[in-house]
């Protein structure tokens, strides 16, 4: 079909002449869409706003042979303007559409799709502290795309833990046998509120402190950059204050 219809979420926008977009989209049933939003850089362009990162619109397409076509917009989640008015909640967010981006291919994943909508909605009510929402947000994306990591038994051996090694080239923590000379040790309260970002258990993530919320974010960016085989540009602006 020609002309089909999504919902979707928008990871970019780049400037395509003197007023069109291009502008990529992680979709519900469509994976990631590559299309063009003519006119949208001018005033009068009807749905320009809705077709900014971090919103989530109900789209029609027109499908291209290179770039889509988007006809009609329709916002279904207006988190931008929330977002973007809080620095923590942007950098947060920035990270988040980044990951998607790299993680999904062209055909897309419907889990992906939905833990972004809700981690970009959480960011914009104020749910939790941005910083924690996007440290739950990363391990639970790697998880979707195959590569959840162990923060009780150990992920070579499958050994019993709790183990307190920690290697991201391997899983996850280890057990001592086989951990590389040098690798660092987590505190237990750390390796505690790791598994509770990933499970969301946030009465666990709320109750940790500052120290341990430090500890954690440096092991959740070491393994999210060393699975996705690059550096994450937006991960160094992000604000790790505490509330």
């Amino acid at each position: 079909m020609p002309l089909y219809r999504d919902e979707a979420v928008v990871l970019r926008t780049h400037k395509l002449g003197e007023a069109d977009r291009i502008v990529t989209m992680l979709s519900r049933n469509h994976g990631k869409i590559r299309a063009v939003a003519k006119g949208v850089r001018r005033t009068a362009s009807k749905f320009g706003a809705r077709l900014e990162p971090f919103m989530v619109a109900d789209v029609q397409l027109f499908e291209g042979r290179s770039l889509d076509i988007i006809t009609q917009a329709e916002s279904l989640g207006s988190y931008g303007a929330e977002i973007t008015a809080d620095y923590g909640s942007y950098t947060a967010a920035s990270v988040m559409v980044e990951t998607a981006d790299k993680i999904t291919d062209d055909d897309g994943s419907l889990q992906q799709y939905l833990l972004l909508v809700g981690a970009l909605r959480s960011l914009a009510r104020r749910e939790h502290h941005s910083s924690v929402t996007l440290d739950s947000y990363l391990l639970r994306s790697l998880s979707i795309a195959g590569w959840a990591p162990s923060f009780v038994d150990c992920a070579v051996t499958g050994a019993p833990g709790p183990h307190t090694v920690f290697v991201a080239q391997l899983g996850g923590v280890v057990a001592d046998e086989v951990a590389p000379p040098g690798s660092p040790r987590l505190e237990l309260k750390t390796l505690e509120l790791l598994a509770a970002l990933l499970t969301g258990d946030w009465a666990v993530v709320e109750s940790s402190d500052e120290r341990h919320q430090n500890q954690a974010s440096g092991v959740v960016a070491a393994y999210t950059q060393f699975h996705l085989e690059r550096t994450l540009r937006s991960l160094q602006h992000v604000d790790r204050s505490t509330a």
